[in-house]
């Protein structure tokens, strides 16, 4: 089996954090986006996966290895192609054409996912879903009784469905889905003026290809600053267990207050870390106080009390301590 990840997107909701790192490789909880979500899925997959594609941008060769890297630690080849204009999801995917054969799993990877996948691999495909209270900003599907699509509709105007598609698709027939794809491309087939998986689902849908339907148990939303802030303390929350003793970490009359991630080489004095912080390597913080924060690598904190923050790499922040006289029953709030 195969897995497809369109990943070239600018990151733009993200910014300033994916001018120098691609969204996919911002880090939750101690690993990158696109990390999580390829190590979730080959754990689930019923079958052996052999080859990992990744559809990038211009990344630099240190990313790529990185992805290549990601994928030979989990047993597959990596391979990279490269998308040259923001065109569509569809446009996307055929970026990775020559790597479209056989099963494939197609995952974008602006999200993270707790899903059994227990499917049948031997179904023609499967897409996976998740209700939403407001399908209007969303890919939806519609089914009948027996959970099979009728139809696929993109970004609804008028409500049709709540079964908003994820961004995961299985199918069996990946020769098929290439010939789909070039066929969208040569007839310029757009729809709201991109090339989109939906048209073609429908149009395979509409030539006899069998869509069931699953659903994922939770669908995390890594898209914008607040969003990473609540998926890594949700992933903090239930899947990280860092024992600080095995950390390669100086802390100097601290408290850390779990759930965190506290990176290697990391200095900490004199501060209060958590609880759900997440700390890159190499960073040094000192009198600071820390919660639900995501920093990224390299960077120094002084002076500061960051709640439901973001800092990136390589930065700087000291801010001003102070000296306080409050008398009895008094008040006092930044």
């Amino acid at each position: 089996m195969k897995i497809i990840i369109p990943m070239a997107g600018r990151g733009s909701r993200l910014r300033p954090h994916t001018l120098t790192v691609p969204k996919p490789l911002v880090p939750i909880a101690g690993k990158p986006i696109v990390q999580r979500l390829v190590e979730d899925l080959v754990k689930n997959l019923p079958e052996e996966v052999d080859e990992i594609a990744y559809v990038i941008g211009d990344f630099g060769e240190d990313i790529e290895d990185q992805l290549v890297k990601i994928a030979s630690d989990q047993g597959a080849r990596g391979s990279i192609y490269y998308q040259n204009e923001p065109l569509g999801p569809a446009h996307a995917i055929h970026c990775a054409a020559k790597s479209i054969s056989g099963k494939c799993i197609v995952a974008f990877s602006d999200t993270l996912f707790r899903a059994a996948f227990q499917f049948d691999s031997e179904q023609e495909g499967v897409i996976w879903t998740q209700r939403v209270k407001d399908p209007s900003a969303f890919g939806v599907v519609t089914v009948d009784e027996d959970n099979i699509i009728t139809g696929f509709v993109e970004k609804p105007t008028k409500p049709v469905s709540d079964l908003a598609i994820v961004g995961i698709y299985y199918f069996r027939d990946g020769d098929r889905l290439r010939k789909e794809l070039e066929t969208l491309l040569e007839d310029k087939i757009k729809e709201k003026g991109e090339y989109q998986i939906t048209t073609v689902l429908e149009r395979m849908r509409s030539d006899g290809v069998r869509f069931g339907v699953d659903t994922v148990d939770e669908w995390m939303d890594c898209g914008n600053k607040e969003a990473i802030i609540q998926t890594n303390k949700r992933i903090l929350d239930t899947e990280h267990n860092q024992d600080l003793e095995k950390v390669s970490a100086t802390i100097i009359n601290s408290t850390i207050i779990p759930p965190c991630h506290i990176g290697n080489h990391v200095t900490i004095r004199n501060s209060v870390i958590g609880p759900h912080v997440s700390i890159g390597d190499h960073c040094v913080l000192k009198q600071t106080v820390l919660n639900n924060t995501v920093i990224q690598t390299n960077s120094e904190i002084q002076y500061a009390v960051f709640e439901n923050s973001m800092i990136g790499n390589n930065a700087y922040y000291k801010g001003t301590p102070k000296t306080v006289s409050l008398g009895d029953y008094s008040q006092m709030s930044d």
